[in-house]
C-alpha cells in the first residue's frame, strides 16, 4: 500500500460464502475489484478466503467521500443484493480510518 497516508479509510468486509454459484460469484468479485480500481481515491485492496468460506476482503480510500461514492456506486449497489440474495449467510462491514501504516518487504 505504497499510498496509504494517515487519514485514509479501510472498509473491512468479512463474510461467510454459502457456496452457491461459485462461477457467477468468481465473474462479479472479478468486475468489482476492477471498477473499484477505476473510481477517484481508490488506494488499493487486499482479500483473502478460507476453504471452510470465511473471507475478509479490506479496501482502501482516499478519504470518506471516496469510500461512499463507492458504497454508492451504480454497479455495486446490485451486486451488493446478489450477494446477500445468492452467495453469502453472512457479512459485516467495518469503516476505519487509517492513523498508522507502513510495511515491510525482502
Amino acid at each position: 500500500m505504497d499510498k496509504m497516508k494517515r487519514g485514509a479509510v479501510a472498509v473491512i468486509f468479512t463474510s461467510l460464502r454459502n457456496g452457491s454459484d461459485s462461477a457467477g460469484y468468481a465473474e462479479a468479485s472479478a468486475a468489482m475489484a476492477a471498477e473499484a480500481a477505476r473510481q477517484p481515491g481508490y488506494l488499493g485492496l487486499r482479500a483473502v478466503r478460507d476453504a471452510a468460506g470465511e473471507g475478509i476482503t479490506i479496501s482502501y480510500w482516499a478519504d470518506e467521500a471516496a469510500a461512499i461514492a463507492w458504497r454508492d456506486h451504480a454497479e455495486h449497489a446490485p451486486i451488493r443484493a446478489r450477494g446477500r440474495g445468492d452467495w453469502y449467510d453472512r457479512y459485516e462491514v467495518v469503516v476505519a480510518t487509517v492513523s498508522r501504516a507502513y510495511d515491510w518487504r525482502r
